[in-house]
């Protein structure tokens, strides 16, 4: 059931994102927009989530800062983060087909990998303009404090690999 929402919302995201974004009286986009909103709820209130709401939360606890923001920053790199991981310590994960299906429901590519899947949200961030953490005031001693929090919150149980305490840093700098 939550694979047949994401895939319709992810298409729908994929078609309009951009255009709700820089024409907001686009009707057939913020139509397309709020039912992949929707479709995202009913998905997440029925299966679990990933690193990027397992840093997301804790985050927002410590400093203020824009919850869709964090998410959006951290989105690809939480992806790519996942992918390397992944790579290196599971290479027989189903998580890979997920991407690469993502990736083509992202790009429109039947060809498209798991890594254009995340450049094509990596350019959407940029056409965006959305901003680094460090921006909201995140530092390196919010980073140390964040990772054992990160690693303990509930939505980090629906990330495909779990990642390491090095791993979470490094994804954190990045974001900053």
């Amino acid at each position: 059931m939550t694979d047949t929402f994401c895939r319709e919302g992810i298409q729908r995201v994929a078609r309009s994102f951009i255009i709700a974004f820089k024409k907001g009286d686009h009707t057939k986009s913020r139509s397309d927009m709020a039912l992949a909103a929707l479709f995202s709820g009913m998905a997440l209130a029925n299966a679990k989530l990933s690193a990027v709401h397992g840093i997301a939360g804790p985050l927002g606890g410590m400093i203020k800062i824009p919850h869709g923001v964090t998410c959006a920053c951290l989105l690809p790199l939480v992806l790519n983060a996942n992918l390397k991981a992944l790579n290196k310590r599971r290479p027989d994960a189903i998580a890979f087909d997920r991407l690469k299906e993502t990736a083509i429901l992202l790009t429109g590519n039947k060809e498209a990998s798991a890594k254009e899947g995340i450049v094509w949200l990596e350019n959407v961030c940029r056409q965006m303009d959305i901003p680094q953490l460090s921006q909201f005031g995140v530092t390196q001693d919010h980073i140390l404090e964040l990772v054992p929090k990160a690693q303990r919150a509930s939505s980090m149980k629906g990330n495909p690999i779990q990642l390491t305490s090095q791993e979470l840093t490094e994804l954190i700098k990045s974001a900053c």
